[in-house]
C-alpha cells in the first residue's frame, strides 16, 4: 500500500511525510542504568538517538541525564547523554559531546556493521504482508534502510534510503530529494505495520548525503540486492 506523502510548508524550512512499512522487530535496543528499563531504538545518529517504550509512558525533566547501554546483535556501547525531549513513550537523547563518547558511538554505527546486519525482508516468508509493488526491501536495525518500488509492468518507480539521519529519495518523474529525518512514530493500519516519518527536505539536493547513500548502496552483497538493482540505483544518484 503506497500512500501519498503530506507536505508541510514554511518561510524556512519544508517538512515532507512518509508513511512506510515497518518491521515489528527491532533488534537495537537501549536499557538504562537509572530504571532498567529496555527501550527501541526508533533513530540513531553520531549525535543521538531517538527511543520508544512499549510498555507506558514516562516524564524526564528537560536535560536530564541518561546512561546506559546499547545492545546490537551481540555488540554492546556504554553511551551517556541528556534527554532533549519527550512525549508520551517516546524521547530523543543527544550523546554528551566528548571525544571518547562520540568515537565509540562512530566505530559502533561503521557503515560495515550497518551492511553486514542488512536483512532481505522481501524474501521473508510468512507472517510479513508488503505493501504492493515493493520490490526490494533491505532493513539493518539503526536504522539503514532500503525501499525499492516498481510500476505495473516491473519498470523501477522509485526507491527510498534512510541511513541513520539521511533521507535520499528518487521518483521516476520527479527525480531526487535528500533530507534529514526527524522523528518516526508507529501508525495504526488494518493490514500492515507502518511508520510515520517526518523529513526537513533540502532546498536543493546536497552531494554529500548522495555520496554516502551510494557507498552504502555499493557494498550490499548481490545476494541481498541484484547488481541491475544496484546499477540502477547507482546511475540515479550520479
Amino acid at each position: 500500500m503506497e500512500r501519498k506523502f503530506n507536505l508541510i510548508k514554511s518561510d524556512f524550512e519544508k517538512h515532507e511525510k512518509r508513511v512506510l512499512p515497518r518491521f515489528p522487530f527491532c533488534y537495537l535496543t537501549f536499557k538504562s542504568d537509572d530504571n532498567s528499563r529496555v527501550y527501541e531504538v526508533k533513530d540513531i545518529s553520531l549525535t543521538g538517538m531517538q527511543l520508544s517504550l512499549k510498555d507506558g509512558d514516562q516524564s524526564f525533566a528537560e536535560d536530564a541525564p541518561m546512561k546506559g547501554h546499547i545492545h546490537w546483535m551481540g555488540k554492546n556501547l556504554d553511551v551517556v547523554g541528556s534527554v532533549k525531549w519527550h512525549t508520551g513513550n517516546r524521547l530523543g537523547v543527544e550523546f554528551i559531546k566528548k571525544r571518547e563518547v562520540l568515537d565509540r558511538v562512530r566505530n559502533f554505527l561503521s557503515m560495515e556493521e550497518f551492511v553486514k546486519h542488512l536483512k532481505p525482508l522481501h524474501k521473508v516468508d510468512g507472517g510479513l504482508e508488503l505493501p504492493a509493488r515493493l520490490k526490494y526491501w533491505l532493513r539493518s536495525d539503526g536504522p539503514a534502510e532500503l525501499f525499492v518500488w516498481q510500476h505495473g509492468d516491473g519498470e523501477l518507480a522509485k526507491f527510498q534510503v534512510l541511513f541513520m539521519e539521511t533521507f535520499v529519495e528518487w521518483e521516476d518523474g520527479s527525480g531526487l530529494k535528500t533530507g534529514r529525518i526527524l522523528s518516526k512514530r508507529n501508525v495504526d493500519s488494518p493490514l500492515l505495520e507502518e511508520d510515520e516519518c517526518v523529513f526537513r527536505m533540502d532546498q536543493n539536493v546536497e552531494e554529500e548525503k548522495l555520496t554516502r547513500v551510494k557507498d552504502l548502496v555499493e557494498l550490499i552483497p548481490q545476494d541481498l540486492l541484484p547488481s541491475e538493482a544496484k546499477t540502477f540505483i547507482a546511475r540515479q544518484l550520479s
